[in-house]
């Protein structure tokens, strides 16, 4: 019986890597544009951006074949480790309680529910497109092929 991936060195090892170079991609973006008219638009963008790609790659993962060998370690590295760091439940819930507070110009309580309410709603939405996107270039493939 091998051990649980979350118990295995190797597996958190390539999830670390991944979420470093996820967080410092999440960072820069942050630092290069720190937000549009006023708006904390960077950690929206970047969390819609990043449900996207998850949503792609998981998808292209389980029609690739089943969780073993390369395919895990992509999934652990570039999904749980590249996506986690690169997306931020903790920025978001902070632009929302600042936005909401009108800490920023365009700020104010309809302000921080429109971002709570866009942010998991266009989420989903990007999840779904990136599920859809590798579901259409790639047909599932069978068991045993």
């Amino acid at each position: 019986m091998s051990r649980a991936s979350h118990l295995n060195w190797r597996h958190l090892g390539l999830v670390v890597v991944g979420g470093v170079f996820g967080t410092a991609a999440r960072e820069g973006l942050t630092l290069a544009f720190p937000g549009i008219n006023g708006l904390p638009t960077t950690t929206l963008m970047i969390n819609i951006f990043g449900a996207f790609l998850l949503g792609l790659l998981l998808e292209s993962l389980l029609r690739a074949g089943s969780d073993q060998g390369v395919r895990r370690t992509l999934r652990l590295m570039l999904g749980t480790g590249f996506c986690g760091g690169f997306t931020t439940y903790s920025a978001f819930a902070v632009d929302a309680r600042l936005l909401f507070d009108g800490h920023w110009p365009l700020g104010g309580p309809a302000a921080g529910v429109a971002l709570i309410a866009a942010t998991v709603l266009i989420g989903a939405a990007a999840t779904w497109a990136g599920l859809a996107t590798a579901s259409w270039r790639r047909p599932l493939r069978q068991a045993g092929s």
